[in-house]
């Protein structure tokens, strides 16, 4: 599909991995009224993600599937060390939920706490699977037979329209449109070098003239 297919508005627009960045630049170009149940956690295995969307979230960060990784990470807006933890059903890493001084590598205190803001998440993200009527998922790096898998997930959990945009980082200098035989699914390339500080300009020409409906987080 092309680029001008993802324009307009959606009912929602979610992250879908593999790290911060998606969430970072919908963040920036105001396209993220509410958090998704992805946003701010570490998917490099897309198969993973799919599977989690096809089970609609069952099993997603249960208290007995969570490992410490014996690293530390920093809070999304700060430099406070964070746990990061493992979701070892999903391979879904987690950098910035639990705080080092309140948990340790073998006990996690803020679980509850944890837990109860992402199942909101996923809740709200089911409802608009039914409901919404325009949807757009947002990830970066992807292959082709992965990308696949992945539209056939949402296809089958996503009653309405919904629109998947890729966005893999190679050694170009600049940003080209790829032309991947998947039906709803837009794919560009974008320069690999500094990509979480020097692409805002490609990022700001593939959301222009998209918009999404506010709801209340």
């Amino acid at each position: 599909m092309s680029i001008q297919d993802l324009k307009g508005t959606y009912d929602a627009i979610y992250s879908l991995g593999d790290l911060c960045l998606a969430s970072i630049q919908l963040r920036k170009f105001n396209l993220r009224p509410f958090a998704g149940p992805l946003d701010w956690m570490a998917s490099n295995q897309l198969s993973e993600v799919s599977r989690l969307l096809s089970n609609k979230f069952t099993g997603y960060m249960e208290l007995h599937n969570l490992k410490a990784t014996g690293e530390y990470s920093t809070g999304i807006n700060s430099t406070d060390p964070y746990l990061v933890i493992t979701d070892t059903a999903y391979n879904i890493v987690s950098s910035h939920d639990f705080r080092a001084d309140s948990n340790t590598f073998t006990n996690f205190p803020e679980y509850t706490k944890v837990k109860e803001k992402l199942d909101r998440r996923v809740e709200r993200m089911l409802k608009f699977f039914e409901e919404g009527e325009r949807i757009l998922f947002v990830r970066t790096e992807a292959s082709f037979a992965d990308t696949l898998q992945l539209e056939s997930a949402i296809s089958s959990v996503v009653k309405n329209n919904y629109q998947i945009l890729i966005i893999n980082h190679k050694d170009r200098q600049d940003m080209e449109k790829k032309a991947w035989p998947i039906r709803n699914v837009t794919v560009v390339e974008m320069p690999e070098y500094e990509k979480w500080t020097n692409n805002d300009d490609y990022w700001e020409a593939l959301f222009e003239n998209i918009a999404v409906k506010e709801v209340e987080d």
